[in-house]
């Protein structure tokens, strides 16, 4: 296993790179940080989480779907709209309450499939559609998507408090294919009944609210190592992977593998003592879960394969979205 070449695919896979303007973004409102009073965490996670008074922390996150995605599979798009929106909610421990839509495109066969990708991901994920906005006349076609849910209060999973000496542990459907129009995309929802895939995400909010994890993330567009760099960026911290540990669906190449974006995956940090039931609970609810590797105070990501390890990220000069807690 060629990891200097691991490690380079990864740092310049598409996916990771694109990150990298989150910094600017973040900087921009420096200025302003006074007025997020209300704001339980700070820049970096899945979802904002957002004290409303009560028992509950009301969660608010957005994604806007690939460009490049919406043009290949209009239908596609609308339906992984709905999915990435619930991964960011379950991401934080919650539950998936409502989303909206803003739609741009003055072509109406894309919208159509968009909204029947939209309809079909109400349909297998149980959280509506309620409102939203269409632009009929731009000369182009997008999709963003924005979504709130609620966690109970002490109970959200964050991303920026791993620890040094917590197992990071993996968390997949490997029940899928390759999705349509990407080699990146993992598809292992759509051809399982509703209640499975939703049994698939109520999982997380069982972890968190038994407080088994430090920190955690939905395997999102960077892949496994690439969210896990996120993760660990936004801690100050590093961590070992051993290579050997990681799961792969068998007819992917393994480098592949870790630039895919899962559809249904987790990445999260835990004591060692809380690993078993974590892995445990995942496996219950249809995941193939392993203890990959563990948290560090170097700031720097390693693969390791054969007790022979190359640094992914150094973050110390390195960055995915330059953002740190």
């Amino acid at each position: 296993m060629d990891l200097q070449k691991i490690a380079k695919e990864i740092r310049e896979f598409e996916g990771v790179t694109r990150k990298k303007p989150i910094a600017d973004l973040i900087n921009i409102f420096q200025t302003v940080r006074l007025e997020y009073s209300n704001s339980v965490v700070d820049f970096g996670d899945d979802a904002a989480v957002i004290d409303i008074g009560g028992d509950d922390y009301l969660l608010f996150a957005a994604d806007g779907i690939w460009g490049r995605l919406v043009n290949a599979s209009p239908w596609w798009a609308g339906y992984t709209s709905v999915l990435v929106n619930i991964n960011d909610i379950a991401a934080m421990g919650g539950k998936p309450v409502a989303m909206v839509n803003v739609l741009s495109s003055d072509n109406k066969n894309a919208c159509k499939e968009i909204l029947r990708g939209i309809r079909d991901g109400i349909a297998k994920f149980g959280v509506p559609m309620v409102g939203g906005h269409m632009h009929p006349d731009t000369p182009y076609t997008s999709l963003s998507v924005a979504i709130i849910g609620t966690v109970k209060k002490g109970c959200e999973i964050k991303s920026g408090t791993a620890k040094a000496g917590d197992v990071v542990i993996a968390a997949y459907d490997l029940d899928g294919k390759v999705g349509p129009n990407s080699p990146y995309s993992f598809d292992t929802t759509t051809a399982k009944e509703p209640e499975e895939v939703r049994g698939k995400y109520r999982v997380m909010q069982e972890i968190g609210e038994k407080k088994l994890v430090t920190a955690g993330k939905d395997i999102s567009n960077p892949g496994l190592i690439g969210t896990l760099g996120m993760l660990l960026e936004t801690s100050k911290k590093g961590a070992h992977v051993d290579l050997e540990k990681i799961s792969t669906p068998g007819n992917i190449d393994f480098t592949q593998w870790l630039k895919v974006h899962p559809a249904t995956g987790f990445i999260v940090t835990a004591l060692p003592e809380n690993e078993s039931e974590v892995i445990s609970l995942f496996e219950k609810a249809g995941y193939t879960a392993e203890n990959i590797g563990i948290v560090d105070d170097t700031r720097r990501l390693d693969i390791c394969f054969n007790d022979k390890c190359v640094t992914v990220f150094d973050f110390k000069k390195d960055m995915v979205t330059g953002i740190t807690q």
